[in-house]
């Protein structure tokens, strides 16, 4: 097997998810935000096109997980932006991971991180994956600009 990476649909899947919050020269797209949720439900979609199992948890995580059994590489980042901030940032490890888990099937697990830009609190969706967000971490949250309970924007 020779895997070659697609550079033109990389490209045209960072050009798409920079357009889920596209502020001038980069991206508005805090967590939870309906920007935030559609560009994850996006990319759900994108990675049941590419053969993986896509979910979304309840902490706001996205996983695309290969078929079938055997070792994997997790690989990814975060779709959420700071506030009217660079669009690569985060997205870049994201599509990255999708594009390699389509050229190298059943090896490569993807994921997109909630929350690790800590608009809520400090990397919720990593936190949660190990087991070390509490039921008391979630609702002791709120949202650094507004205040909102970060229990209120998952009910959202």
């Amino acid at each position: 097997m020779n895997p070659v990476i697609d550079s033109e649909r990389l490209l045209r899947d960072l050009y798409r998810l920079r357009e889920f919050g596209m502020y001038e020269t980069g991206v508005h797209r805090p967590t939870y935000s309906p920007d935030d949720i559609a560009s994850r439900r996006w990319l759900a979609g994108r990675m049941r096109e590419a053969g993986l199992d896509a979910e979304i948890d309840g902490i706001g995580n996205v996983f695309g997980r290969s078929p079938g059994n055997g070792p994997r590489l997790l690989v990814g980042s975060h779709l959420e932006t700071q506030n009217h901030a660079g669009w690569l940032d985060g997205a870049m490890g994201v599509i990255y991971g999708l594009e390699l888990a389509r050229v190298l099937p059943g090896g490569v697990d993807v994921v997109a991180w909630a929350d690790e830009e800590g608009h809520y609190g400090s990397f919720l969706g990593s936190r949660s994956f190990i087991g070390a967000l509490s039921d008391a971490d979630i609702g002791a949250c709120r949202n650094r600009y507004d205040g909102t309970p970060l229990r209120d924007a998952l009910a959202r």
